[in-house]
């Protein structure tokens, strides 16, 4: 048997199966379209599929369920936030966001994240899983079923760190823009990370399409590592250089994020150091304040202090927008809603 699911699958893979099976290859991209392009919840939909070999899938590959244990909606912003069971009990978070261009949808990658950031809640209980590549493909189809319509574009920026399970990751982003499955253009995808070097390295060219999104937060090595442990291992100077090399690789613009922090990293110097750090790389500088978290004990820069650091900014040609504050009432942070339910469990 495959390592995989079924819906982690390629087609390929999926063709194996069917081979073991003695059926005729074109039963693969039956399937495949069925589980990706028309998003079956079961082999009970699949119409054009015999029965005999439904039931032997489900027998030796059963779907991946999600089931939907809390849903939040900010009727203000029109933000919805998802709690999704696991079939092991694990609890994952989803957030759906709407803009003028369409939906956007923000997965998680893990179970908890072990990356230690000062300012998340999703590190609060360290990790516990990887997701599988049908795990993260499920947070989506379970929105665009109940949408009745396509999302515009997939961020994985929700709980975890992408690059610490990087296979998945690949697999996912190689299932979700098959042209024979779901199709979404790569360019509608944009991948988060703390900023692991190696991986950056590996992913300019594994999906040199895809948007690269880098947790930043400071433009000082010693405080930034104070903030995010990974940057120990993942100096500044060295994190920068690999960026320069990576536009040069793929021609494409870096995203870096930047949650200001009252009193912490909000300063009008540090906005003069982080367009110094920037100078001629081909960025942009997503600002964002901070959703309060209970447990983390820090506040959100206010509007002004907000509006002078991205003056600053643009004063020196560095890019910038300002993250339009999304889900505040709905505990739209990574983990918020996940550890909120577990207190009331």
């Amino acid at each position: 048997m495959n390592s995989y699911d079924i819906q982690s699958m390629n087609i390929d893979e999926v063709n194996s199966i069917l081979k073991e099976y003695g059926e005729k290859s074109f039963r693969a991209k039956q399937i495949f379209q069925w589980l990706h392009e028309k998003q079956s919840k079961s082999y009970d939909m699949m119409t054009n599929i015999p029965v005999g070999l439904k039931e032997r899938l489900q027998t030796d590959y059963p779907l991946t369920q999600l089931k939907e244990v809390a849903k939040n909606e900010d009727l203000q912003d029109k933000t919805v936030k998802y709690l999704f069971e696991l079939e092991d009990g694990q609890l994952i978070e989803t957030v759906l966001m709407s803009y003028k261009y369409g939906y956007s949808v923000c997965i998680s990658s893990q179970v908890g994240c072990r990356m230690g950031c000062t300012f998340c809640a999703s590190t609060l209980n360290g990790l516990t899983r990887q997701l599988l590549p049908s795990e993260m493909l499920e947070q989506i189809y379970h929105i665009e079923r109940q949408l009745e319509e396509p999302i515009h574009s997939v961020v994985i920026m929700g709980t975890g760190e992408p690059f610490d399970n990087y296979e998945n990751l690949q697999r996912f982003i190689e299932l979700i823009s098959y042209e024979k499955g779901r199709n979404l253009s790569r360019r509608h995808i944009t991948v988060s990370t703390c900023g692991i070097i190696e991986k950056i390295q590996r992913f300019s060219l594994d999906s040199p399409q895809v948007n690269l999104a880098i947790s930043l937060h400071s433009p000082y090595q010693e405080q930034r590592a104070d903030m995010m442990p990974i940057a120990k291992k993942n100096e500044l100077h060295d994190l920068i250089q690999t960026c320069h090399e990576y536009v040069r690789q793929t021609g494409r613009r870096i995203s870096f994020e930047y949650s200001l922090i009252h009193n912490v990293n909000d300063t009008k110097q540090h906005a003069l150091d982080l367009a110094d750090l920037l100078k001629g790389l081909l960025c942009h500088v997503n600002l964002i304040p901070i959703n309060p978290v209970d447990e983390k004990e820090q506040e959100a820069s206010d509007q002004d202090h907000v509006l002078k650091f991205q003056k600053i900014l643009g004063n020196h040609n560095i890019i910038s927008t300002i993250r339009r504050s999304l889900g505040q009432n709905i505990d739209a942070a990574c983990g918020q809603l996940r550890n909120q339910y577990r207190k009331n469990l």
